[in-house]
Protein backbone atom coordinates (compact mmCIF):
# COMPACT_ATOMS: atom_id res chain seq x y z
CA UNK A 1 0.00 0.00 0.00
CA UNK A 2 1.20 3.41 -0.93
CA UNK A 3 1.72 5.73 1.98
CA UNK A 4 0.77 8.82 2.39
CA UNK A 5 2.44 11.75 2.13
CA UNK A 6 0.30 13.31 5.10
CA UNK A 7 1.13 12.24 8.92
CA UNK A 8 -1.83 11.84 10.74
CA UNK A 9 -1.71 14.78 12.79
CA UNK A 10 -1.95 16.26 9.22
CA UNK A 11 -4.96 14.85 8.03
CA UNK A 12 -6.90 15.37 11.49
CA UNK A 13 -5.67 19.03 11.26
CA UNK A 14 -7.45 19.74 7.46
CA UNK A 15 -10.57 17.60 9.24
CA UNK A 16 -10.49 20.15 11.89
CA UNK A 17 -10.06 23.04 9.66
CA UNK A 18 -13.58 21.95 7.59
CA UNK A 19 -14.82 21.44 11.06
CA UNK A 20 -13.72 24.90 11.85
CA UNK A 21 -16.13 26.46 8.95
CA UNK A 22 -14.00 26.02 6.10
CA UNK A 23 -15.50 24.89 2.81
CA UNK A 24 -14.25 21.55 1.65
CA UNK A 25 -13.33 21.89 -1.75
CA UNK A 26 -11.45 25.32 -1.02
CA UNK A 27 -9.65 23.33 1.79
CA UNK A 28 -9.04 20.49 -0.07
CA UNK A 29 -7.49 23.02 -3.19
CA UNK A 30 -5.50 24.87 -0.45
CA UNK A 31 -4.05 21.44 0.57
CA UNK A 32 -3.44 19.73 -2.87
CA UNK A 33 -6.28 16.81 -1.90
CA UNK A 34 -9.30 15.57 -3.95
CA UNK A 35 -12.64 15.65 -2.53
CA UNK A 36 -12.86 11.54 -2.29
CA UNK A 37 -9.42 11.44 -0.03
CA UNK A 38 -10.95 14.50 2.33
CA UNK A 39 -14.19 12.32 2.82
CA UNK A 40 -12.55 9.10 3.03
CA UNK A 41 -10.13 10.48 5.68
CA UNK A 42 -13.08 11.67 7.28
CA UNK A 43 -14.58 8.20 7.57
CA UNK A 44 -11.65 6.91 9.01
CA UNK A 45 -10.86 9.64 11.62
CA UNK A 46 -13.78 11.68 12.26
CA UNK A 47 -13.83 12.42 16.00
CA UNK A 48 -10.33 11.20 17.01
CA UNK A 49 -7.50 13.55 18.07
CA UNK A 50 -4.13 12.84 16.90
CA UNK A 51 -2.83 11.17 20.92
CA UNK A 52 -6.46 8.42 20.08
CA UNK A 53 -5.04 7.83 16.64
CA UNK A 54 -1.61 7.02 17.78
CA UNK A 55 -2.66 5.05 20.63
CA UNK A 56 -5.30 3.17 18.09
CA UNK A 57 -1.99 2.35 15.84
CA UNK A 58 -0.13 0.96 18.92
CA UNK A 59 -2.86 -1.32 19.94
CA UNK A 60 -3.21 -2.30 16.08
CA UNK A 61 0.47 -3.27 15.94
CA UNK A 62 0.46 -5.04 19.43
CA UNK A 63 -2.31 -6.89 18.02
CA UNK A 64 -0.47 -7.73 14.89
CA UNK A 65 2.37 -8.74 16.62
CA UNK A 66 0.57 -11.20 19.38
CA UNK A 67 -1.19 -12.59 16.51
CA UNK A 68 2.14 -13.83 14.49
CA UNK A 69 3.06 -15.11 18.15
CA UNK A 70 0.17 -17.19 18.17
CA UNK A 71 0.13 -18.79 14.76
CA UNK A 72 4.20 -19.29 15.55
CA UNK A 73 3.09 -21.18 18.72
CA UNK A 74 0.30 -22.85 17.07
CA UNK A 75 2.71 -24.36 14.67
CA UNK A 76 5.25 -25.58 17.31
CA UNK A 77 2.41 -27.04 19.22
CA UNK A 78 1.52 -29.17 15.93
CA UNK A 79 5.19 -30.49 15.29
CA UNK A 80 5.67 -31.57 18.76
CA UNK A 81 2.26 -33.08 18.62
CA UNK A 82 3.01 -34.71 15.55
CA UNK A 83 6.33 -35.83 16.98
CA UNK A 84 4.78 -37.55 19.89
CA UNK A 85 2.25 -39.52 17.75
CA UNK A 86 4.74 -40.90 15.61
CA UNK A 87 6.64 -42.43 18.96
CA UNK A 88 3.33 -44.06 20.09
Amino acid sequence: MKKSKFSESKIVGILKEVEMGALVGETCRKHGVSEPTYYKWKSQYSGMTVPRRSQLRELQDENARLKRMYADLALVHNALKDVVERKL
